[in-house]
């Protein structure tokens, strides 16, 4: 099951959309829907020219002599993909990318995102894309003839929170294109919170919820400010993550924050205070979580 509204979390789309399958004797136009579903999720929707299509594999696959996993084989190993995903990022960033668009989902944790860069240094960004096309993962998920699809935003047995919260950091709508990259441009966008096994706060993409936070980006220490000292009478205190600061009231006014994201430790005695501080400066609030 998906976690909250679809269409605000920007998997709208996703779920809307049945897997695309390959099955002998369909026609010429079918055939060639399942080719640009396989672009589509390979290439991380980014727009592809004719000129970079993989021609040959491409026909190897109308006439029957490839399978759908081989062809999704034959487009990560394009110079579509590589150019994109391999030379113009950091290894991280390829790593993150390849877990979303061969296996549909974000890397469970350091130790599998460090295998995976082992294999990046012993074999090269071949072997790196062979070792998730021939594993029992990706056969069990989409066998010979399933384009792969996104999973790793629904809720199933043995997933941890936070793979599940890292999946919505890597697929930020159905319109976005890895291309472009996150918020934070080409940089991994799970970074140290794949590292430290953290969460990250689940906020919709742009367009999905106005004024609900979906610019916001993990600030550096610096950005970050304990208000009040440490835990109140019951124990707890709340991280609020805030983006967007501006200056109310006005336009064209420069906000005096420095910087538009920040994040806030906050005792619970002084959370519905906090609250009020930041929406009067001009903040939006991304989320409120309990550490």
């Amino acid at each position: 099951m998906t976690f909250g509204p679809a269409s605000e979390l920007g998997v709208g789309l996703f779920e809307d959309t049945a897997p695309f399958e390959y099955v002998p004797g369909r026609s010429e136009e079918e055939v060639e829907s399942v080719i640009r579903a396989v672009y589509r999720q390979v290439l991380g929707n980014a727009y592809i020219m004719e000129s970079e299509r993989a021609t040959v594999p491409e026909s190897q696959f109308k006439r029957g002599e490839l399978s759908v996993r081989e062809f999704v084989r034959a487009v990560g190993k394009s110079d579509a993909y590589i150019s994109r995903f391999f030379e113009t990022c950091p290894r991280y960033r390829f790593i993150e990318l390849n877990f979303k668009h061969f296996l549909g989902r974000a890397p469970n944790g350091y130790d599998e995102m460090k295998a995976h860069s082992a294999i990046l240094d012993t074999g090269g960004w071949e072997a790196e894309i062979d070792s998730y096309l021939d594993s029992d993962e990706y056969q069990n998920a989409y066998g010979e003839n399933f384009v792969p699809y996104y999973r790793g935003y629904k809720s199933r047995p043995g997933q941890t929170m936070v793979e599940f919260t890292h999946m919505f950091a890597l697929a930020r709508g159905a319109s976005s294109s890895d291309f472009k990259g996150s918020l934070a441009g080409k940089s991994p966008a799970l970074n140290k919170n794949v590292i430290q096994g953290t969460p990250i706060a689940v906020v919709p993409p742009s367009g999905g919820a106005a004024g609900d936070g979906w610019s916001f980006q993990e600030p550096t220490l610096g950005a970050r400010t304990r208000q009040g000292s440490g835990a109140g009478a019951n124990g707890k205190v709340y991280r609020i993550e805030v983006t967007g600061y501006a200056s109310p009231g006005a336009v064209n006014r420069v906000s005096r924050f420095r910087r538009s994201n920040k994040v806030y430790l906050v005792p619970y005695e002084q959370l519905s205070q906090e609250y009020q501080r930041i929406h009067k400066q001009g903040g939006k609030i991304a989320s409120i979580t309990a550490i």
